[in-house]
């Protein structure tokens, strides 16, 4: 489909950038540094890649603003990254188109549908559901009884929203995510066996949140687990029944967090992090790939490792551990030379002074 094309000036203005060169030059697309062409706009990030600026055949050119030497058209901006994002989704944005609902999806009793909805096939809502406008359901996509999902939603195909869960405006959950499964709750008797705990809490998802394909987010024991509004979530991830996600947060694939653990605002977890249950993180932590973390964390902290520890303690660790073995055949060496000092010395011989007389 072919793109409306935009003025470099709109565009600028979009970005709140400094707008250099001619103003009139059309866009109609994105591209990296290195495939884009005329009628298409482009980005450098750092300094070095400035240097090549004459080797591009982009229509424009996004820079930061140290960059000062600039060839043809640009826009300076603080954040190069940032302001391509903005441009790239005002391309790619696809404009919601209401479809209705298809024969073949089952709704069931007593639901509450806006008029402006995308329902594809085999899509199964269950009793008293509840959806805004704009909503878009893809194949597959199962949404059980009591459920609330606001306007301008998008669930991907095979995407399962368990019984009452809530779910925010300009939502979007990709395909084969799980929201509200029971929860992860037993009790164990004398004998060694494992009660099930009832799950009856919900899931409750605020605005302008995110969540990747074949993640899953327990319903709490009682009350709700809670992602707060603009969290992002990637693929792969796991939260517990009664967890509560800050906003703005940013959890990377294969996060693991454990029951009742709840975090601050703006905090970025690695990929494959394990949070302990019952746990706090405070605003603006941020957390490495593959790190444990069993204790709170005070706003700002940074840390890596298992456990976790402070990340610039850690690196110092890791430094120490590559030169490990090295310190043992330094460790073994000086433990030789002390037993060959120890054989040397005569039994009883005291070489303390006062003693050579």
């Amino acid at each position: 489909m072919a793109r409306e094309k935009k003025r470099l000036a709109e565009l600028a203005a979009l970005v709140e950038g400094e707008l250099v060169g001619d103003p009139e030059v059309l866009i109609g697309g994105v591209a990296d540094f290195d495939s884009a062409g005329e009628g298409e706009i482009t980005f450098v990030a750092d300094l070095k890649r400035g240097a090549r600026l004459d080797e591009c055949r982009a229509s424009a050119i996004i820079v930061p603003t140290a960059l000062t030497e600039i060839i043809g058209s640009a826009i300076r901006v603080r954040n190069p990254y940032l302001a391509v994002a903005r441009i790239h989704s005002l391309f790619v944005a696809e404009p919601f188109v209401a479809t209705g609902i298809d024969v073949r999806a089952v709704v069931g009793h007593d639901c509450h549908i806006s008029a402006e909805v995308a329902i594809s096939p085999l899509v199964y809502l269950g009793n008293r559901v509840k959806l805004g406008q704009r909503v878009t359901l893809h194949p597959g996509v199962v949404v059980y009884d009591d459920a609330v999902i606001g306007d301008d939603v998008v669930l991907y195909a095979n995407v399962t929203i368990g019984q009452g869960c809530r779910i925010g405006n300009r939502v979007t959950i990709h395909s084969g995510a799980v929201i509200g499964s029971d929860g992860f709750g037993y009790a164990t008797d004398g004998s060694g066996h494992h009660v099930k705990r009832p799950q009856v809490g919900v899931v409750q998802i605020d605005d302008d949140v995110e969540v990747g394909a074949n993640t899953c987010i327990d319903r709490a024991t009682f009350g709700k687990t809670w992602i707060k509004r603009g969290a992002k979530i990637d693929n792969l991830v796991q939260l517990g029944h009664n967890v509560v996600i800050g906003e703005d947060a940013l959890l990377v694939a294969q996060v693991g967090v454990a029951g009742s653990t709840s975090t601050g605002n703006n905090v970025v977890i690695g990929g494959q992090v394990g949070l302990g249950g019952h746990i706090h993180l405070g605003d603006r932590v941020m957390i490495a790939a593959k790190s444990g973390v069993h204790n709170n964390l005070e706003p700002g902290a940074i840390v890596a490792g298992i456990p976790a520890i402070p990340h610039k303690t850690w690196l110092r660790s890791s430094a120490a551990y590559a030169k490990l073995p090295e310190m043992v055949r330094e460790l073994r060496e000086l433990k030789r030379k002390v037993a060959e000092l120890s054989l040397a010395m005569e039994p009883g011989e005291d070489n303390s002074p006062g003693n050579n007389e």
